[in-house]
């Protein structure tokens, strides 16, 4: 883990580039993050990986078990993406994706929705005042977990079931990451509210066993460990309604797995698009992982076109976490003043900006 040196803290990162424009828009965050490290005195150690779709279709394998005990000892992932035209859909999510969040325990999913100046929006008046909020998932139970199955298959009487799965221990150790950060990173703790408010996200009319067990411990956890923190509870789906129409209502929201799926892709389309968005799975006492929303995008593959802010904005995202919060403020200044002052279009070859360029403009404008 991270070690101390005579001119700074050192970090061991993996990089796992992956598929298609994946090892292109990795390239221009490690660019990034190498010249954060000079200017703000910090090391990387950085150990990359062939994990992704070419490394299956030579092999067969998708992430073996001794490179997932290698990723233990490493303090942060950052991953380009996932996704190979010539390998069936599930097999590289499942196989690697959910295998590392599942084996390294990333049980929280942390997703902010912001949106960057000069970029536009698709909603109408709404600009970075009033999208500016965050999404914490819960990264481990729900639906995912695979508790269900198929009988009679391909008959006329054919029942699949998948069910929706939560413990307390999970639950609660979720809301308490999440009460954490609205404490930390809530509109009142950067100036821009009232209060700190934690909005728990869900569906207890109808999913009534499941969403009690989490409106229960919400609530007992807010009241006897957080008062300082306002709680509210949204429906999930008034809270896309809402997320559409008036976004500067939320601050924190956490929800379970399938929901918080769903949202985040909504938000990240209110921030102008997946090319912009980053996200984290995170193990807050092992190792996390941090990676840019949108796919591997193969068709813009070798073109040096694709958008790599998203990548680079999760790679903040990751210094962050580490605990490198001038040089995480510094990137997302640089990010901020590239999208306000410079790129005019986030869309693959509408940049006026190379992939190469837009890392190199980001490292001239660190402050």
């Amino acid at each position: 883990m991270a070690k101390q040196t005579a001119s700074g803290k050192s970090f061991k990162i993996a990089v796992l580039p992956g598929d298609g424009t994946g090892p292109e828009v990795t390239r221009e965050a490690v660019k990034v993050m190498d010249a954060a490290a000079a200017k703000y005195g910090f090391k990387t150690e950085k150990v990359e990986y062939d994990l992704g779709g070419e490394r299956y279709k030579r092999t067969g394998e998708v992430c073996p078990e001794s490179v997932v005990a290698e990723l233990r000892g490493f303090d942060a992932i950052l991953l380009g993406a996932i996704g190979h035209p010539d390998v069936k859909p599930g097999i590289l999510e499942k196989g690697l994706l959910l295998k590392l969040r599942f084996d390294l325990d990333q049980y929280i999913n942390l997703r902010p929705v912001r949106l960057f100046p000069g970029v536009e929006c698709p909603l109408k008046d709404k600009g970075p005042e009033q999208i500016d909020y965050a999404v914490i998932r819960e990264n481990s139970g729900d639906v995912y977990t695979g508790v269900g199955g198929t009988t009679q298959k391909g008959t006329p009487h054919e029942v699949a079931t998948q069910v929706m799965v939560y413990n307390r221990f999970q639950v609660d150790r979720c809301l308490r990451y999440a009460f954490e950060y609205a404490r930390k990173y809530g509109k009142k703790a950067r100036g821009k509210g009232e209060n700190n408010t934690l909005g728990l996200v869900g569906k207890t009319n109808v999913l009534t066993y499941v969403f009690d067990l989490w409106e229960r411990a919400f609530h007992e956890m807010g009241a006897k460990e957080y008062p300082d923190v306002k709680r509210d509870y949204y429906h999930v789906d008034a809270t896309c309604m809402w997320m559409v129409k008036s976004p500067e209502w939320f601050d924190v929201l956490v929800t379970g797995n399938m929901f918080g799926d769903i949202i985040t892709d909504l938000g990240a389309m209110t921030q102008g698009g997946m090319g912009i968005a980053a996200g984290g799975n995170l193990n807050p006492e092992g190792v996390s992982m941090f990676e840019p929303i949108g796919g591997s995008a193969p068709k813009y593959t070798g073109k040096n076109v694709i958008n790599p802010l998203a990548a680079i904005c999760a790679m903040q995202m990751m210094l962050e976490h580490l605990g490198l919060e001038e040089a995480a403020k510094g990137v997302d200044a640089a990010v901020r003043r590239a999208t306000g002052e410079k790129i005019k279009n986030l869309a693959a070859g509408k940049m006026g900006y190379s992939t190469t360029q837009v890392g190199d403009l980001v490292v001239s404008l660190l402050p």
